[in-house]
């Protein structure tokens, strides 16, 4: 059985768009909550794990103190600026002690602490901490909001109203990728604490200029943080535009539950969940062929049974070896329903699990196949950290079959991503 920081509710789940990829979806019980870790001192910018509860104290007055705590947020200056504007973090804190730090630089996650089952906190989102430059490069971009379009868009190109648009090149030379080279991982975000009962947050503003990075319309966006008391840590988007235009935001956190260090190695151990039938077929390029194939009909791509992320891998042809694949999540894809669940992760040494729950339609699962394990990455290597990164699917603006990404004037964007945190 599954202790857990909070109880899962059950959801609404509406049938999957694919025809043929019908399963019923997983259970959604509640779960027994576990013993509460101690809360961090948040006196300092800087992510520290800390040690379990004291053995003298009981659980029972841990949650009678809890009853007088909330969630909170604290900003902080960094030390370096961006055109003249400082960099700020925004630490947010819940009741139970888990900790989330956000960036204004590209919208950025840069950790999230969670217990493990003897209620040690630790970072669990790969990256690097505020004080190490080399985090406004950040290659493989670690815990950023992607925009205009996260993943490709093939050659670079595509045609919206008749009027053909060219885009950055900026993945091999070949297709666009993460909404291009100054893309909005790239930009200081407006960024403002915001707080309501029983969460902490921090709502992040970006204007986006009509032709920026060659997309159309002045396209505004809100990407919303919000750590709950109920373990969850929330993202919430909203944009609206003046011209028609192609959108596709999530957040591309890598993710590792025995804790997000270099010399924590692979996640090729973590067992994984997909609530998924089917998964979009793509080229050499990883350009979608437009094809949805089931997942039963391709072993290594079929987590709709918990399995290791490395079980099959080696039977993976691509170059890197690794997942770099978008999922259509069962029942996924309408924003005015509740979120649904796409993914669970289990890490068996330390006991956490993460579940993932969303309203878009696909869900990014992405090894770390790329990362070289340089100081450029900061020193993690190749599988150090996976990504669940939910979005609409890869090169829709060029795929007349999949779901439309196109967001008109007086249209409203939206889009919400819960990630909820749990031991075993």
């Amino acid at each position: 059985m599954i202790r857990s920081l909070l109880k899962f509710g059950l959801l609404t789940v509406v049938a999957v768009l694919a025809s043929g990829c019908e399963q019923p979806p997983p259970s959604n019980a509640p779960l027994p909550e576990p013993p509460v870790p101690p809360a961090p001192s948040i006196s300092s910018g800087t992510a520290v794990a800390h040690s379990g509860e004291s053995k003298s104290e009981s659980n029972s007055s841990r949650k009678e103190a809890d009853m007088n705590k909330t969630a909170t947020v604290t900003r902080e200056k960094l030390n370096a600026e961006v055109d003249g504007k400082p960099l700020e973090q925004f630490v947010l804190t819940n009741k139970h002690g888990l900790r989330a730090v956000v960036l204004n630089w590209g919208g950025t996650l840069a950790s999230v602490e969670t217990p493990d089952r003897n209620g040690k906190l630790d970072n669990i989102v790969c990256g690097f901490s505020p004080d190490n430059a080399k985090f406004l490069k950040n290659p493989p971009y670690f815990g950023v909001t992607c925009g205009r379009y996260g993943n490709r868009i093939a050659k670079g190109k595509f045609t919206l109203d008749g009027t053909e648009y060219t885009l950055a090149k900026n993945n091999n030379n070949a297709n666009h990728l993460h909404g291009g080279v100054k893309a909005f991982d790239k930009y200081l975000w407006d960024a403002d604490p915001v707080q309501g009962e029983g969460w902490a947050g921090v709502k992040l503003t970006l204007v986006s200029p009509d032709g920026d990075e060659g997309y159309p319309g002045t396209l505004t966006s809100v990407v919303t943080y919000k750590l709950t008391d109920k373990n969850e840590l929330r993202i919430e988007y909203s944009a609206t535009t003046d011209k028609a235009t192609p959108l596709n935001l999530t957040n591309h956190g890598y993710w590792n539950l025995k804790g997000a260090r270099a010399e924590s190695g692979t996640v090729l151990d973590h067992i994984i969940h997909l609530n998924c039938d089917c998964y979009i077929a793509v080229d050499d390029e990883s350009i979608p062929t437009g094809k949805l194939t089931a997942v039963k009909d391709d072993s290594p791509m079929d987590f709709t049974k918990a399995k290791p992320i490395g079980q099959d891998l080696g039977k993976l042809t691509n170059d890197p070896q690794g997942y770099d694949h978008c999922w259509v999540i069962n029942g996924g894809g309408d924003s005015t329903k509740a979120p649904v669940l796409a993914a669970e992760v289990r890490e068996p040494a330390t006991g956490r699990v993460m579940r993932v729950l969303t309203t878009e339609p696909g869900v990014q699962f992405y090894t770390g196949n790329y990362l070289p394990g340089t100081p450029d990455v900061n020193g993690f290597a190749k599988h150090g950290g996976f990504c669940l990164e939910t979005q609409k699917f890869p090169d829709s603006p060029n795929q007349p079959s999949f779901p439309s990404c196109i967001l008109k004037p007086g249209e409203t964007y939206r889009q919400v991503t819960v990630h909820e945190f749990g031991v075993e």
